[in-house]
């Protein structure tokens, strides 16, 4: 594709082509870098006068987070390496790929610390949230990272930045409307996530009562009683066949060795064995014991072999599973929390069995992994809606970022993917 100058690419009607350092601003330090090293040191940092722009402030469509200082003085000082609202900041080390706007939230200027680089825009040629789209875009990720410098620390630099390459429509107006329906898929993503959060704490709050006793559900008001997870429920340790009876071919029982077969909920069939040593039952709880993913956890939803990496929790007698599975992943994260220094985490059959769990009667059991379930239900719901939401949002800058389809506005953005995750 040929790269043309900002002026041939606006005197065109088709899409063109064009360098970064085109659509930099002709004022004196359109784009430039954070100070030398020695220049900004923590020694200059105050609690208030003209926010630095650090790594941790990166990330969101807008520069933000929690601001360190320097008066105005050392702004003074460094007044080149200055950025003002509107203009467009990148990573240049550290966590590289992070593209962010510096905000009109109350600071005429910000300064840039030695790992990010700035540019201010010709705004008459360009709108920065186009760009900011276009460079968190799957495309425009790539062509930052496949452009790093790759020795020691990756990291980039103003001359690299200056010549990515930007595909861009031939007016403002069509760029600004590009821009407002990405934000508009943003905005909805960002409710999504929201809700998500806000449901989570709502979960963990009745756990926190309902599983302890601290607070009953209607008509219940027996005592409870403290056992050992070893005397009211089963602790089944997988073991592992023999690598040889592995196979895809659905030859023998379906095998769980790890999270490899964990889903959301579930797990996969995507191994068998011909010579199964332990099994679960449907409806057990499956717990990762080995390795990084220990604690993380499933639900069997027919009979499987598992293996050493996996053990299987259930109730004895009128005790329900689902109830006693959230106190049993309580206690696995207090076993992991205390096993501090171990390189590979595990947790043994011994450990399991010493769990407490506190029980109602059974009917309680039921009532409460009832309630707890339906708010899972609704995370999982929302859950898979953002992520089918995250997949139309890139589909839409695939599209939208390169002219392939020229944007029609006949109805908001957000309408048409809550439509898309509903289809």
């Amino acid at each position: 594709m040929e790269v043309t100058n900002l002026v041939t690419a606006f005197e065109l009607a088709e899409w063109q082509t064009c360098r970064l350092t085109a659509l930099a601003s002709r004022s004196a330090n359109a784009i430039v870098g954070g100070p030398f090293g020695s220049d900004l040191t923590s020694a200059d940092y105050r609690s208030t006068g003209i926010p630095v722009i650090r790594g941790q402030n990166m990330g969101t469509r807008f520069v933000s987070g929690d601001f360190v200082y320097v008066d105005r003085s050392k702004g003074k000082k460094l007044q080149a390496n200055l950025a003002k609202p509107g203009d467009l900041v990148f990573t240049q080390r550290g966590t590289l790929g992070q593209v962010s706007i510096v905000p009109n939230c109350g600071y005429p200027e910000f300064l840039i610390s030695q790992s990010q680089m700035k540019i201010s825009l010709a705004c008459e040629f360009v709108d920065v949230n186009y760009l900011y789209q276009y460079f968190t875009s799957s495309f425009g990720q790539k062509q930052i990272f496949e452009s790093a410098i790759q020795t020691g620390v990756p990291h980039t630099n103003l001359g690299i930045l200056r010549s990515y390459v930007v595909r861009l429509p031939p007016n403002l107006a069509e760029q600004e409307a590009i821009a407002g329906a990405l934000s508009d898929a943003d905005a909805w993503i960002d409710s999504l996530e929201q809700l998500i959060a806000k449901k989570r704490q709502i979960k963990q709050g009745a756990m926190q009562e309902l599983l302890t006793g601290k607070r009953r559900l209607p008509g219940y008001s027996s005592k409870w009683t403290k056992e050992l997870l070893g005397e009211c429920g089963e602790v089944i340790m997988g073991q592992s066949p023999p690598g040889s009876t592995y196979n895809r071919s659905a030859d023998g029982s379906p095998l769980i060795n790890g999270p490899t077969e964990f889903t959301d909920r579930y797990p996969k069939k995507i191994q068998w064995t011909r010579a199964p040593a332990r099994f679960c039952k449907s409806g057990d709880l499956l717990i990762c014991v080995r390795g990084s993913s220990t604690g993380r956890t499933n639900f069997a939803d027919d009979v499987y072999a598992i293996g050493r990496g996996v053990a299987a929790i259930r109730a004895k007698g009128s005790n329900s599973t689902d109830f006693m599975s959230h106190q049993v992943i309580a206690g696995v994260s207090e076993i992991l929390a205390s096993a501090t220094g171990s390189t590979f985490p595990s947790v043994d059959g011994a450990s399991f069995r010493k769990i407490s769990i506190q029980l109602p009667n059974p009917d309680e059991q039921e009532a409460i992994a009832f309630v707890l379930s339906a708010i899972e239900s609704e995370v999982t719901e929302l859950e898979f809606k953002l992520f089918k939401g995250r997949q139309i949002k890139q589909a839409m800058m695939q599209e939208l970022l390169t002219g392939r389809i020229r944007l029609v506005k006949s109805m908001t953005t957000a309408v048409r993917m809550q439509e898309a995750v509903h289809a």
